[in-house]
């Protein structure tokens, strides 16, 4: 049997809080305990953001645990390993020196090792005269053994937290999805409503998300965007509720004039070229951007896909799509065929994506738009710049949230 001592680190390594914790814990564990090794180092690999250990720290555990002979970790048997740097190093997929060590004690301050250091810090075992270990230097692993049951707490906290984040964030998406979809479902049926304020509602919530966070954190956003699809939700229902009964006063009327025809004098039809005519169709350029395919500006501005009805799987799909959002960006039908005329349709419908995706970034998109329009009568635009800018911020943000 292993006589556990505690004992103060070698050389220059000084005591702390972190170390005497550690030890306490040790010495705390339940008499006769046991303890699958590798359960409870898959509850310690789930909880390691409420423990502080790194996936690098974790690597060195797993490594020092396959030291240990047996499967389960037993109170007063020998939990104490004692492997060389060198050793270690190779079962840690070839871990530097200085990086090994540097994990080594990141495993001791998070309190999941102790350290038992020898007299000259060297690591070994003495044996008595019947071969069984008396006493050894190294890592104790009775911590592990100690705290499995509050390692196995954190770690269902972790899941739950876990299983929270995701439904939230599938309540956002949903929402996002149901709001934009309905926005430019009013915009395109002239359903009167005031859909520049509302999608200007949505950009703000949606503007604020953050790419990383707690589910604590995503609740308050996911109700208020459950609030803006209410409201955009009755819009709609009251306009089909009057549209119904606007047929059926239509059917009741057309009733009465069927049955007295014969005393009321019918309109005679318009003739061809009178009355009220529709806006000229223009002709605009629709050739995809030379060198920049139609994924690489979804990756772009990924969030005019929300607006779409069944995606947006070609080119004819964005400028349909970018049409739609024009409208609850405030850019006007004149600055849209202006673009159109002066860049093509496509790239117009790109740069109404880019502002889109750059939300209150720009105060006035018509504005802006036109600005744009005069630099491509001129020869002097390009979608390139404003495409390799969005890729390379929404790149920087997925780093940071990595």
């Amino acid at each position: 049997m292993i006589e556990h001592i505690s004992t103060t680190p070698f050389g220059r390594r000084s005591l702390s809080l972190a170390m005497m914790a550690g030890q306490m814990a040790a010495d705390s564990c339940a008499p006769g305990a046991s303890a699958n090794k590798w359960q409870v180092f898959r509850a310690v690999c789930e909880a390691k953001s409420m423990l502080g250990a790194s996936d690098r720290a974790l690597a060195v555990l797993n490594a020092l645990l396959s030291f240990h002979p047996d499967t389960d970790l037993v109170e007063g048997e020998g939990l104490v390993v004692f492997p060389s740097n060198a050793q270690l190093a190779l079962r840690a997929h070839g871990m530097a020196p200085a990086t090994l060590r540097r994990h080594l004690s990141v495993l001791v301050e998070c309190g999941l090792v102790v350290r038992r250091d020898s007299p000259n810090g060297k690591r070994y075992a003495r044996k008595g005269h019947d071969g069984v270990i008396e006493r050894a230097f190294g890592f104790d692993l009775m911590p592990l053994l100690a705290r499995a049951q509050e390692f196995e707490r954190m770690a269902e906290a972790v899941r739950a937290e876990r299983r929270a984040l995701l439904l939230v964030k599938e309540r956002i998406t949903i929402l996002r999805r149901d709001i934009a979809k309905m926005i430019a479902f009013g915009l395109e049926e002239g359903i009167a409503a005031d859909w520049q304020r509302l999608h200007l509602h949505y950009r703000e919530i949606v503007v604020g998300i953050p790419r990383t966070a707690s589910s604590i954190e995503l609740e308050p956003i996911a109700a208020e965007l459950a609030t803006l699809a209410e409201e955009v939700r009755k819009m709609l229902e009251s306009h089909v509720k009057n549209e119904k009964t606007g047929a059926n006063e239509s059917h009741f009327e057309r009733h009465i004039q069927n049955s007295n025809s014969q005393h009321l004098d019918i309109e005679p039809g318009l003739e061809k070229g009178h009355g009220t005519t529709a806006a000229p169709k223009l002709e605009v350029k629709c050739q995809p951007p030379t060198g920049y395919p139609l994924g690489m500006v979804l990756r772009a501005c990924p969030d005019i896909t929300d607006y779409a009805r069944n995606g947006i799987s070609g080119w004819g799909e964005l400028v349909e799509t970018a049409n739609l959002v024009r409208g609850a960006l405030g850019v006007s039908p004149d600055a849209w065929n202006q673009a159109c005329e002066a860049m093509g349709a496509v790239d117009a419908a790109i740069m109404v994506a880019a502002m889109l995706q750059k939300g209150e970034a720009i105060s006035s998109p018509g504005g802006y738009l036109r600005s744009l329009t005069a630099k491509a009568r001129a020869g002097e635009f390009s979608i390139g710049p404003v495409l390799m800018a969005l890729l390379r911020g929404r790149g920087g943000a997925q780093s940071k949230a990595g």
